[in-house]
């Protein structure tokens, strides 16, 4: 009876143990994006350069953005597609062609968590460099109207939604207060920009639409790694090479670092450097000026 006994507390205590024991929790890659207009503006090939002769530029103030696609690549010579992807988002033929779905597309601000995955996602290694394709942002800007006698070149805040995608499925959008159907693929460049405002009980406010805006896709390793045209898939590297070892026991976060210095661009009629869609002026590029990952 002492030998059963025995054996019985025995089985207890290491019943008790294994339901005392912690799951084990996967450790994550997680990415978050930052929009800085102080950073470099860069061109399509990583160089730096100046608003175009002619037009104007501001700083956007950004609210959200998506992306659809992102690659890890150990250096310069890995061509796109052939480095370590961990995330793509969904697609659809509903408008015909093969297109971004926008309706299930992945949006976020500025600091918020954007995705979230297991680490295991990403094999190890040492990576240089990171692909991230952007399809969307949305962003206010500053506007000049003009319509006399109730309003006399008064300056107010608009809203853009820009989608920047090789292509998007779009069924309906909000840009600010208003909502365009579009039910249609949209190719790189098409954008929506809602006005509104009220100057002594006038008030004026209308969307506008428009398609193949300028989009500068910033790759600093096209001539060894380039992007088919239309992408929009940037390319940005780390300022410190991100070394996984498969070992990790803490989270690992990447910040996606966004130039948007003078990002929004226009052809200027009247050379004032205020953005004047009323007086005909148009958007000529509407892309990010530069990705600079780092992790924190």
């Amino acid at each position: 009876m002492k030998k059963i006994a025995l054996f019985c507390a025995i089985a207890l205590t290491i019943m008790a143990c294994k339901k005392e024991e912690e799951p084990e929790i996967p450790t994550k890659l997680l990415f978050e994006v930052e929009f800085d207009e102080t950073l470099p503006r860069l061109g399509n090939f990583g160089e730096s350069v100046e608003v175009g002769e002619g037009n104007a530029a501001q700083h956007p103030n950004m609210r959200e953005i998506s992306m659809h696609y992102i690659e890890f690549a150990k250096d310069s010579l890995t061509p796109l597609t052939t480095g370590e992807i961990v995330y793509k988002g969904p697609e659809t033929t509903a408008g015909g062609e093969n297109a971004v779905n926008f309706n299930f597309a992945s949006k976020a601000s500025e600091g918020e968590p954007f995705l979230s995955m297991d680490l295991s996602s990403l094999a190890p290694g040492t990576y240089k460099w990171i692909r991230v394709s952007f399809t969307y942002q949305k962003y206010d800007i500053q506007f000049r109207y003009n319509d006399p006698p109730f309003i006399d070149n008064m300056d107010f805040t608009g809203t853009l939604a820009s989608f920047v995608g090789f292509n998007t499925y779009i069924t309906l959008h909000q840009v600010k207060d208003s909502t365009v159907v579009v039910n249609d693929d949209k190719l790189q460049g098409y954008w929506a920009f809602e006005t509104s405002g009220e100057v002594g009980g006038y008030s004026f406010g209308s969307v506008t639409q428009g398609d193949g805006a300028g989009v500068t896709v910033v790759n600093p390793i096209a001539a060894t790694s380039p992007v088919p045209p239309g992408s929009c898939v940037v390319t940005g590297k780390f300022a410190e090479p991100l070394v996984i070892t498969g070992n990790e026991t803490d989270d690992v976060k990447i910040v996606l670092a966004l130039s948007i210095n003078n990002s929004f661009e226009w052809e200027e009629v009247h050379v004032d450097g205020k953005f004047e869609p009323a007086a005909g002026e148009t958007v000529v590029d509407m892309g990010l000026r530069g990705l600079h990952p780092r992790r924190e």
